[in-house]
């Protein structure tokens, strides 16, 4: 009987989505599922790309990972340099219990169904990280126009740089609810008794839900903080028009009196 055997998942998310019926000819043999574009190496390992923009490996050499994401830029130019990386380690041992044991997936069998499974997590979290980044982001540039506001009891009358802003984290937060139906329970769960188990146990050694609620609710904070500034820029340059207005109709009483007044 052959002795426990470790394997590496190894996840790569870019900023851009992917097509991956466009993708299909650049690797030929390989299958189109109903969520990923998956195929064999030669090492013996599977490649697992995500319409969301990311790619998993499952038990694939470095170099193999990188002359296959070599071909991946090749076969979709534009795709960002600055990517973000995720890893994940599976312990096959034959009559093991099944559970996560000090960050690493205990299995018996590492199935191809299980195998999908984990790819498919360990993608989420590694684009769910990318989000978190942009997110975080625009909090932060959030918080200065609030403080600003705080100390001046005011903000900028240009209104354009708050219409563009608030239009990036509307986007944003559309594509954060875009991974979240991504979050579905996979339908191989309902083929092996213990793949439930097992998908739920990842979602939780990733902790994916706390981390999607967590994005939600800074987007929701970051919307409604811009939507107030929006109002308060709005009122400001209202009152400006209106003291405009005055100032013009004062003048032109003044010029009337001017011409009234006898030389």
């Amino acid at each position: 009987m052959a002795g426990p055997r470790t394997l590496l998942f190894a996840a790569v998310a870019f900023e851009e989505n992917l097509s991956l019926r466009e993708l299909l000819p650049a690797f030929p043999g390989a299958r189109l599922g109903s969520r990923d574009l998956s195929f064999p190496t030669p090492s013996g390992g599977t490649v697992f790309i995500y319409p969301f923009g990311a790619i998993a490996f499952a038990n694939v050499p470095p170099e193999e990972r990188e002359a296959i994401l070599a071909r991946l830029r090749q076969a979709r130019p534009g795709l960002t340099t600055q990517v973000v990386r995720e890893s994940f380690t599976v312990r096959e041992e034959a009559g093991a219990k099944i559970g996560i044991q000090d960050g690493v997936l205990v299995l018996d069998e590492l199935t191809p169904a299980r195998a999908q499974i984990v790819a498919l997590t360990v993608a989420q979290s590694a684009a769910l990280e990318y989000y978190e980044r942009i997110v975080e982001s625009l909090f932060a540039r959030t918080g200065k126009f609030a403080d600003r506001l705080e100390k001046q009891g005011t903000v900028s009358l240009r209104l354009k740089p708050l219409h563009r802003f608030i239009g990036e984290a509307v986007n944003a937060r559309s594509e954060v609810l875009t991974i979240l139906t991504l979050l579905d329970k996979p339908d191989a769960t309902w083929e092996d008794p213990a793949m439930d188990r097992i998908y739920n146990d990842l979602r939780a050694e990733f902790d994916l839900v706390d981390r999607f609620g967590a994005l939600e609710q800074k987007l929701r904070a970051v919307q409604e903080d811009l939507e107030l500034l929006l109002d308060v820029a709005r009122e400001r340059r209202l009152m400006a028009v209106e003291i405009t207005v005055v100032v013009l109709i004062a003048v032109e009483i003044l010029l009337s009196l001017t011409k009234l007044v006898p030389h």
